[in-house]
């Protein structure tokens, strides 16, 4: 059967997939959870959920592309921003199929995610993901917190344009400072996150991981530790990630629920 992925490109299936290999956290975690049994390798980032036991074929950016070969996977799943472009290739040219999604918008998420298990994987949508997507069509209320959301320091990057991130804090209701960088994410002075235009910033535990003792201290205006599976992630994550982020910045600004 012929299908396209997100980008476009052509994944020949000469069946259902029953060996699928994930070069993404968000899409193992996803699998894991919605069609139990399938995946039989993942990346050494792929931590959830914390018991999956597979085969582990290095990290997004540096895959064993002999070792998924030689597991003879039915489908590998990446993705347009964390996996590279050579890898892909790599895998394709071995005559292994490869299906890559795109997301950048939650919108995007939930169109990505239902291809992904209704016309590639051939499992149905999860329920997860339709109760999610019921969750995020409610109308964001406009707050008027004015946030910033570094995901390094020293030196210092933020969420700039055009990111998944960036459009999850646009439909919780606040704004980005930072959301009409030309870059998605911009390198910035840490002075930039003490000005008078930051209400709050957001100190996530991923990619870099901010901590009580790391970050606050180098933002001498008001911070709010978060996780940031809940705002970066695409998967199962999506169904607690409005609730509890908008619960840590009104906990942090000290407003009512």
């Amino acid at each position: 059967m012929g299908l396209v992925d997100d980008l476009g490109h052509e994944v020949v299936l000469s069946r259902t997939p029953t060996r699928v290999v994930s070069l993404v956290p968000s899409l193992t975690e996803a699998i894991a959870v919605s069609a139990p049994g399938v995946l039989v390798a993942a990346t050494e980032w792929c931590v959830y959920p914390p018991d999956l036991d597979v085969t582990r074929i290095r990290g997004t950016k540096n895959p064993d592309c002999k070792a998924i070969v030689a597991l003879a996977p039915d489908l590998v799943v990446a993705n347009m921003e964390e996996n590279r472009e050579i890898d892909v290739r790599r895998l394709r040219d071995a005559g292994v199929p490869v299906w890559v999604t795109r997301i950048e918008t939650v919108a995007e998420a939930f169109t990505s995610m239902s291809r992904l298990f209704v016309e590639a994987l051939r499992v149905g949508e999860p329920t997860w993901l339709t109760e999610a997507r019921a969750e995020w069509d409610e109308p964001a209320v406009p707050l008027g917190i004015r946030v910033a959301v570094p995901v390094w320091r020293d030196p210092w990057f933020v969420v700039g344009s055009s990111t998944f991130a960036g459009d999850v804090l646009h439909r919780l209701g606040l704004v980005n400072v930072f959301a009409d960088a030309a870059e998605r994410y911009p390198k910035v002075d840490v002075s930039a996150l003490t000005s008078s235009d930051v209400d709050l910033v957001l100190l996530p535990d991923e990619p870099y991981v901010f901590s009580a003792s790391d970050g606050p201290e180098a933002v001498p205006v008001r911070t709010a530790l978060i996780n940031g599976r809940m705002l970066t992630w695409y998967g199962p994550s999506l169904h607690d990630a409005r609730n509890e982020l908008l619960a840590a910045v009104l906990s942090a600004l000290k407003l009512p629920d």
